[in-house]
């Protein structure tokens, strides 16, 4: 399957659909939904898992072609050394297990983020993944794991540096959006967090510049399809003008969603 490469919604304004094109998750309130239940919090993350395959199986029924999952961001190596080793394995017992069932079901994974960090056998598994589902249409699952948005913009910058050591000048904003991780993909439509909290932190930092922002205070593990639902209800429900008026809208006869 050939990646075509996307612009950035500042520079052209890109289709809009009734259902998100492209859905970004942060998975927060693992560990809390396990406290509330007098349980360690890895088992809140190993719950979590269960809710990833509900919302991907429900993005394929719905239509939508591009899921972005925050796994684990650059700044949770900060959280508890036995928190971040359970994480990682938890990783490596996912994708060995998931990859013949993403395979199956026709969906392709991608990893995106800084793999310097992983050990060796991971980043193996990743990209032996990677290359299984790598001619897959039905649904393109990203997951973001060491991953920052600002890492996103200073890698893409030194990766033009090197390529174009001549030049003096900087480099346009199509160039810099061909350079990011998520180059494949468009923009995302819908950005939801779960968990309660109402930031980005660090997630995808260029790309959500005009994404719609929906906040739930549903922990992840609990987060199933009729949630998801309830958020792209709301997506339905904005009206994406991309630096315009209503009144243009009207006069292009864009339609309303819903």
């Amino acid at each position: 399957m050939t990646d075509r490469r996307f612009a950035s919604s500042t520079q052209n304004i890109p289709d809009v659909s009734a259902v998100p094109r492209h859905i970004a998750i942060i998975m927060d309130g693992n560990g809390r939904w396990a406290r509330k239940r007098f349980m360690p919090r890895v088992a809140g993350h190993a719950r979590g898992l269960e809710a990833v395959r509900t919302v991907v199986k429900a993005c394929v029924e719905r239509g939508v072609e591009y899921l972005t999952l925050f796994a684990f961001s650059s700044e949770n190596w900060r959280r508890p050394a036995d928190e971040v080793s359970f994480l990682m394995q938890l990783f490596m017992r996912a994708l060995n297990k998931e990859v013949a069932r993403l395979d199956h079901n026709g969906i392709r994974l991608r990893v995106i983020g800084d793999m310097s960090r992983f050990d060796p056998e991971l980043v193996k598994v990743i990209r032996d993944s990677e290359e299984k589902t790598a001619g897959n249409t039905k649904l393109n699952l990203c997951v973001a794991a060491n991953y920052g948005g600002r890492w996103d913009i200073a890698n893409a910058v030194s990766q033009l540096m090197r390529a174009n050591p001549e030049r003096r000048d900087g480099f346009s904003e199509e160039e810099l959006t061909g350079a990011l991780s998520m180059s494949f993909a468009p923009e995302p439509d819908l950005f939801i967090r779960t968990g309660g909290e109402k930031r980005i932190s660090n997630f995808m930092l260029w790309q959500l510049a005009y994404t719609e922002l929906y906040f739930t205070d549903a922990l992840w593990p609990d987060f199933d399809a009729a949630a998801l639902d309830d958020a792209i209800a709301s997506y339905q429900g904005r009206e994406r003008r991309f630096g315009r008026t209503s009144e243009q809208l009207v006069h292009q006869g864009v339609q309303p969603h819903a």
